[in-house]
């Protein structure tokens, strides 16, 4: 069992979280890993399934938000003109982006015959962090069994951490990587969960923040350094939601994503790319027209406070865990970075 921030005693938020606390308690969502970890080799795929179904043929409402655009993302020129995704969401490290998009159109080919045929072509999604200081990237180890080993190990109980894309990433000058936690926000006409995952590799140890407390000073004394980094390497940030609303909606919401990120001590630095997508599972959309007039719901605007909520505390508290569910790692070149486990004790 993965120790997380609330294992710590330490609650981010006062809102109910999921039965996992992960982007999985919103159902139907998946999450799968395919890791790389042999010597200086410390990379990986995370792949999101949004539903179980056909992703193509019944698309979900999505949303993207870039709040520093030092990224190299596949697919959100699409999503963000026509609000759709319409396949599963890959995330891997920067220089592997071509090989995860060409395995992902495979993929798709594969489900869908009709695709390049009797309709259009496909908008693979694909989001990235540079982990070049842990894993030697210049190898571009990530081949196409990787993305399916991925795709066909998703499970709604992931692991967190040092796996997946988020093997060699680097977290406020500790050890990064993959992170979730999730939130129920209640109206009068039900309950609904907000999930997020988190793919870290951004932020200064001088400015880490753990429930507002000024954390990565401490933990610099620690270790004795001398010098304070830049904050620059991205994070890509994915929420998901059952909550009924517009891709507008959606972009308003997921933009709340960049509090959790300075709540944590983030100025969303200039070489950091940020970027965070957002779905709905509710208001899938076909991809074909049946002639007739959708008709999907959503929430009022003066109701949509709570799910800002929900995205900024989740974000929180889904970096931290990245961090804590992380081991202490050691990769190219020596290179070494420390688990946020190694200091909590402190702090």
């Amino acid at each position: 069992m993965q120790k997380r921030i609330r294992d710590y005693g330490i609650e981010i938020g006062s809102l109910e979280t999921g039965r996992l606390n992960k982007i999985t308690d919103v159902s139907g969502v998946t999450v799968g890993h395919a890791t790389i970890d042999d010597g200086p080799l410390k990379t990986g795929v995370t792949a999101i399934l949004p539903h179980q179904g056909n992703l193509f043929t019944n698309k979900v409402v999505g949303s993207v938000h870039v709040l520093n655009g030092f990224g190299k993302s596949v697919g959100a020129i699409q999503l963000e003109e026509l609000g759709t995704i319409e396949t599963p969401i890959l995330l891997t490290n920067t220089l592997s982006i071509g090989t995860c998009t060409d395995s992902l159109i495979d993929y798709m080919l594969e489900h869908n015959p009709e695709i390049g045929r009797t309709t259009g072509t496909v908008n693979p999604l694909v989001g990235e962090c540079n982990d070049m200081y842990l894993n030697d990237i210049r190898t571009r180890a990530v081949q196409n069994r990787h993305v399916r080993e991925a795709l066909t190990s998703v499970t709604t109980d992931f692991q967190e951490g040092g796996v997946g894309a988020g093997t060699g990433m680097k977290c406020f000058g500790l050890k990064g990587g993959i992170g979730s936690s999730s939130r129920v926000v209640s109206y009068p006409h039900g309950s609904y969960t907000i999930g997020v995952l988190t793919l870290t590799n951004f932020g200064s140890l001088e400015q880490l923040r753990i429930n507002g407390k000024q954390a990565g000073k401490i933990i610099k004394q620690r270790l004795a350094v001398q010098r304070d980094e830049l904050d620059k390497g991205s994070v890509m940030i994915v929420v998901a939601t059952d909550l009924p609303v517009s891709s507008r909606q959606l972009k308003r919401i997921i933009k709340r994503a960049g509090v959790g990120l300075s709540r944590c001590g983030s100025y969303i630095g200039n070489g950091s790319g940020d970027i965070v997508i957002g779905f709905s599972t509710v208001n899938q959309v076909a991809h074909r027209s049946d002639g007739r007039v959708n008709c999907h719901r959503y929430i009022h605007e003066d109701d949509i406070d709570p799910a800002f909520l929900a995205v900024a505390d989740a974000t929180e508290e889904a970096i931290l865990n990245s961090m804590l569910t992380a081991e202490t790692v050691t990769g190219r070149d020596g290179n070494t970075l420390y688990s946020l486990r190694e200091f909590i004790g402190f702090l």
